[in-house]
């Protein structure tokens, strides 16, 4: 199904991206750094949020001179990649989708890992007569936050179930979860753990790419500058180190990591224990499922004119990243 460029306006801009409290290019011990997020502003989310709650962060970025982190939280991931191109970031934690797309649109990131895998994502319908499977979302108003990896989740399932819906609207979430509420639009695309809570309040999933469409499923990508990595040389395998011990400490310390993440995204602990899952955790910062997976998506996104400039995933690798494939 080719679909029209929405992605493709507004994501790179060459205007710096004022997010949070900027330290500036020049202070070499402050490494910034954008994640997305909705619950906790400017604090680091997932593993390495974890570790660094913990105060075991930074002592690991030590060996890179790192000596501060400042973060910038985003609603999604082409507004992240505004502040990449705009400057005010060195790195970037945020869904493969938006990094892929990105990358294939000239900004300038070298992948350091796959810090998550399995990223699952649902459509949910509207309760008063609304869908109840793919086929009946032909011709429908879907809502969905363009350019993330649950929009091309959602993309890839109509495609393969050979549905054209009568538009594909941008939306944040808590704007489609209004919209469901007020029957405005006929389905939306949600992360698990907003389909969950969805789920809570009667409404139905349709379709869940962990149990309809797992070759869907996302990965979320750590990505540098390549001006920040070209005077930093020791950052890639220092928070790969960071990373890994991320996962362990979290796999080790699991209620108090679950704990953690609904704090940070905002959701209530049953929610987070039900969607937050030890698999999503790579033991190393690539892992074939997770090059698999990323490999997919960067297929699909060509496939659908989404990458202004097909490019090979050994390129976009940061050197010292490790094992590579594409």
């Amino acid at each position: 199904m080719k679909i029209t460029r929405v992605l493709t306006a507004g994501l790179i801009v060459l205007a710096a991206t004022a997010c949070g409290s900027s330290a500036g290019g020049g202070d070499s011990a402050t490494l910034r750094v954008g994640v997305i997020g909705s619950g906790v502003g400017n604090k680091l989310t997932r593993a390495v949020g974890f570790l660094d709650e913990r105060g075991e962060l930074l002592p690991e970025l030590k060996a890179a001179g790192i000596g501060k982190i400042q973060v910038a939280t985003f609603q999604n991931g082409p507004d992240l990649n505004q502040a990449l191109a705009g400057g005010s970031l060195d790195i970037g934690m945020y869904g493969d989708t938006p990094a892929i797309i990105g990358r294939g649109q000239g900004l300038p990131t070298r992948l350091v890992s796959l810090n998550s895998v399995r990223l699952d994502a649902a459509i949910v319908a509207k309760k008063d007569g609304g869908p109840a499977s793919l086929k009946d979302l032909e011709g429908k108003r879907i809502g969905v936050q363009t350019g993330s990896y649950i929009h091309r989740y959602l993309l890839g399932a109509l495609q393969q179930a050979g549905v054209k819906p009568k538009q594909i609207i941008h939306m944040y979430t808590p704007a489609i979860i209004a919209a469901l509420e007020k029957n405005s639009i006929d389905a939306g695309g949600l992360v698990s753990a907003d389909q969950a809570a969805e789920e809570k309040k009667g409404y139905r999933s349709i379709d869940v790419a962990s149990r309809d469409h797992p070759d869907l499923l996302g990965t979320s990508a750590t990505v540098v500058t390549e001006k920040y990595l070209a005077g930093h040389k020791d950052i890639v395998k220092v928070w790969q180190r960071a990373e890994t011990k991320a996962a362990a400490v979290a796999k080790a310390n699991w209620p108090a990591y679950t704990a953690f993440v609904a704090r940070t995204g905002g959701y209530a602990p049953d929610i987070s224990v039900k969607t937050t899952l030890k698999e999503q955790l790579p033991d190393a910062p690539f892992t074939p499922e997770g090059l698999k997976l990323l490999n997919g998506t960067k297929a699909f996104l060509v496939e659908q004119k989404l990458v202004r400039k097909d490019f090979t995933l050994d390129s976009w690798f940061a050197p010292q990243a490790g094992a590579r494939q594409g």
